[in-house]
């Protein structure tokens, strides 16, 4: 009874040894002797290793370096969005921009004559004594100043009512203007003016692009308010020669185009040799004259292109759609990966239940 019991007890320790130690046994077939002397292979190495990558500070250190490249994945690809965002906006923002605020172009026109402009005068009370082409800048001394003298001009007089409200009635003295702008023609005008009720003493002008459209116009009246409404006026005072030098400049856009006079004008004071009783007149004298032979032309144009502008956004929006293909990825992985943690956890936590 005592050897069974001796061998039972033998039987269940082996049994407990062979359940601890999962590890193979080795054999060596070579050495026959080291077989027979029974002698075991060390395992402290390998177990150590074990021990050390089964622990659980490696699993918490794997496990955190992954969430923390995941973080920086994240936080990298929001920050790739928000710079498409900001692109997106400064594109449709730069493109808005240069289409309201078109670029000019200048370029400059040369002209051997010029369309005859259209000088619109508003003498009030003076009255036109003289009125004379020149050429070559060259004006003959005055003869007979402030008495009426033969003329060569072209014009016409018109009254019509101001285009804005409670305007009385004008009368406009509207006079061709020179073309010959090579033999540098221009027109000398003389006018009087006995007496004036007002403190300055001054004549109203106004010039427009042709002259030729007034003469044919059917409503001159209305084609006067039209000139008062879109063209600027200009002054010359008595007792003074006033020089003007007009140049054109036209400006055209998309929809539109519009005609703008600029002038240079210099005054001279007239010397009045007249008798004293007849200096009571106050006399007016008026140069207009092409200051060059040149048309200044200024387009606007506008710098957007729109199919840039389109390629940058369809970028954009690439861009977009692929950081949210990689967020919704990377969210898959992390919830993935967190399952497969919760199950390595319960897995740990199962042999602990059982015993």
């Amino acid at each position: 009874m005592l050897r069974k019991e001796t061998s039972r007890s033998y039987q269940e320790f082996s049994d407990d040894d062979d359940e601890g130690d999962a590890r193979p046994r080795v054999y060596y077939e070579d050495d026959a002797n080291e077989h027979v002397e029974g002698e075991e292979p060390d395992y402290s190495t390998s177990q150590e290793d074990d021990i050390r990558e089964s622990s659980p500070s490696m699993r918490f250190n794997k496990a955190c370096l992954k969430n923390v490249f995941t973080v920086v994945l994240i936080f990298i690809y929001l920050l790739l969005t928000a710079v498409a965002i900001f692109l997106a906006y400064q594109t449709i923002s730069d493109f808005m921009e240069k289409l309201n605020n078109p670029v000019m172009s200048v370029t400059y026109k040369e002209v051997d004559r010029f369309s005859p402009p259209g000088i619109a005068l508003f003498p009030g009370n003076a009255q036109l004594l003289s009125c004379r082409h020149h050429y070559h800048d060259y004006i003959p001394p005055l003869v007979d100043p402030g008495k009426p003298q033969i003329g060569d001009c072209w014009f016409e007089e018109v009254t019509y009512f101001g285009p804005f409200a409670n305007e009385s009635e004008k009368k406009a003295l509207v006079v061709r203007g020179p073309s010959d702008v090579r033999n540098k023609e221009l027109i000398f005008m003389q006018f009087s003016q006995n007496q004036t009720e007002e403190d300055f003493s001054a004549i109203t002008y106004m010039l427009f692009a042709k002259y030729n459209d007034f003469a044919k116009s059917a409503n001159r009246s209305k084609f006067m308010r039209d000139c008062e409404r879109n063209y600027s006026m200009w002054t010359f005072s008595g007792g003074f020669r006033t020089w003007v030098k007009m140049s054109l400049v036209k400006t055209s856009g998309n929809r539109s185009e519009s005609v703008e006079f600029r002038q240079e004008s210099t005054v001279v004071t007239f010397n009045d040799k007249r008798p004293n009783p007849e200096k009571t007149n106050q006399l007016f004298f008026a140069v207009f004259e092409w200051r060059d032979p040149f048309i200044q032309e200024i387009r606007l144009l506008v710098t957007a292109n729109p199919w840039s502008s389109v390629a940058i956004l369809c970028g954009v929006f690439m861009a977009l759609f692929k950081a949210a293909n990689f967020a919704k990825l990377t969210i898959q992985w992390i919830i993935r990966m967190r399952k497969r943690h919760l199950r390595n956890k319960q897995r740990e936590l199962n042999p602990i239940t059982d015993n």
